[in-house]
């Protein structure tokens, strides 16, 4: 007489539906960091261009709309690229270089406000991806070497995350405009525009 009972276990679903809408918020989230860095740069309504700094270089408080803002003819990729990176790193010299060259602002500015809008929106989140990753490396290259960790700082974190959160949503994206957009006949004849 043969056992019939199976000793598996039944299966358990390990997807879950508070899952994929965390990932869509955290794509979200990570989109909105490159949108603020884009708006604040722009128009200089945070600590990052526009800060009052005491005597001591305690910020304060802000200058909206001061003359460092993009919009008023302020060089932005200068005071990060040339004052703002760590002089130990091999790179530095190649950023500073950079920095002070004014062309250098429109790329990284249209870098900032296409992620920004492509993870918030849920669209062309491929391209945001790679983008983002290609922004995040370079910057990670200008603070070479981290000093809270030998090798690891926060750019290859968010680099490595948004890639992640992106392919996985290829297959299903909860919150965004994501599932329209792939239906357009321009998307599915350019995969990579997902």
């Amino acid at each position: 007489m043969a056992d019939n009972t199976s000793t598996a276990e039944p299966a358990v679903s390990t997807r879950s539906n508070l899952g994929w809408k965390l990932l869509s918020i955290t794509r979200i989230a990570l989109g909105f960091y490159f949108l603020w860095a884009f708006l604040d740069k722009m128009f200089g309504l945070g600590r990052s261009v526009c800060s009052i700094k005491d005597d001591a270089g305690v910020i304060t408080g802000t200058d909206y709309f001061c003359d460092s803002a993009w919009i008023n003819g302020g060089r932005v990729t200068e005071g990060y690229l040339v004052y703002g990176g760590n002089p130990t790193s091999p790179f530095h010299d190649f950023f500073v270089n950079l920095g002070g060259q004014a062309w250098t602002d429109v790329p990284f500015m249209l870098g900032l406000l296409g992620v920004g809008l492509a993870l918030m929106l849920g669209i062309g989140t491929k391209v945001g991806a790679w983008s983002a990753g290609a922004m995040l490396v370079f910057m990670y290259l200008t603070q070479m070497w981290p000093g809270t960790n030998p090798i690891l700082d926060e750019h290859l974190i968010y680099a490595v995350a948004i890639a992640a959160i992106v392919l996985v949503e290829l297959e299903r994206q909860d919150i965004g405009l994501g599932s329209w957009w792939r239906k357009l006949a321009i998307v599915k004849k350019n995969a990579w525009l997902v």
